[in-house]
Parts: structure tokens; sequence; C-alpha cells
């Protein structure tokens, strides 16, 4: 992550954000229950919100250093560094799982579908997985320079998680932003 990006996601702005509009536009009134998986929470502003809606909260992280910045941040959540397109959980443990604007900073559409089909593998019958990114654009692409930037398209990613297995994706589109939900 560029030096200037890396500024934002941890500042005080963007968890403003995070809790005014990310969170309660995502969550709102789903029902997460009591053991929640979190995909890729960065600096974690979204961590520290949902840990206050859920009993049980597992965050899995890619980046050593934000892996162990979230450790020491929040000891109450179970903090795991690895990679979300191969899940280290058994099938069938969390009841919900939720992710924030991190699918962009996967590499490719494929590894992206691996996190989909593998956040399905760990979901319980009707848990549900929801969701918000960034569309794209290019103010977006030149704020990511040196970053990974691979937006997705969200007018084909409720046929990607049926294919990933999920039931009655929902897709809301905005100007800037997308948030979806789908039933395992």
């Amino acid at each position: 992550m560029n030096s200037e990006h890396a500024a934002f996601c941890s500042s005080e702005e963007w968890a403003e954000a995070i809790r005014v509009h990310v969170i309660p536009g995502v969550v709102g009134a789903l029902e997460l229950g009591e053991d929640v998986l979190e995909i890729g929470p960065g600096y974690g502003p979204t961590t520290a919100e949902l840990r206050q809606l859920t009993p049980k909260l597992t965050a899995i992280e890619i980046d050593e250093q934000l892996a162990d910045r979230l450790a020491g941040l929040y000891p109450d959540v179970t903090v795991v560094r690895g990679n979300a397109a191969s899940l280290p959980f058994e099938n069938e443990r969390f009841s919900a799982a939720v992710c924030f604007t991190m699918l962009h900073h996967v590499t490719t559409e494929e590894l992206q579908d691996q996190i989909f089909a593998e956040t399905h593998r760990v979901l319980r019958p009707g848990g549900v997985f929801a969701g918000s990114d960034s569309r794209a654009s290019d103010d977006l692409r030149e704020f990511h320079h040196d970053d990974i930037y691979n937006p997705v398209d969200p007018t084909g990613l409720a046929d990607r998680l049926r294919r990933a297995g999920f039931a009655d994706p929902k897709v809301t589109v905005d100007e800037d932003h997308f948030m979806f939900e789908a039933r395992a």
C-alpha cells in the first residue's frame, strides 16, 4: 500500500466514515449471529465497530504487520494472519462473514472468486456474507498508484456469488460504492 493510501486508511476521517456510513449501510438490520468472520480488516476501523456487534469476532488479515497491530489493539478479537483465498477454518463454522473495501486489493478476479468460495465453505447454512467496496474510477486508480487495484464490477457480482454457492445475492449500487449480501 502506498504511503498516502496507508495514511488515509489509518486516519480518523476514514474511521468516522466507517462508523457513520459503511457499517450501518452494510450491516444495517442483518443478524450477524454469535461467530463472525471479518475478511481483510487492514488497519481495523471496521474491526473496532464489528467487535461491538457480535460476541465472537475472528479477523483474517494477509499482511503480517497489520495482523500484529490488530491483535495488539483488539485483544478480544481472534486475529489470524492468513490468506482469505485459503481460509484455515473448518466448514460451516461462522454465522456470518463480512468484508469492507478490500476486494479491490485482491490481485485477480480468480482470487476474488476463491475468496467467495472459501467464505461460502466456512459459513453455516443460512449464514450471511455481506460487504462493500468502491466502484472503479480513474481517481481511485491514481490514488492506488504502486498498489494493487483490481476493482470488482458490481454488475456481475451477483452471478459470481451464485457460482460460489451463495443464494439470494443482492447488490446495491450508488454513484461511488456498492454493497452486497448473500446467504450460504
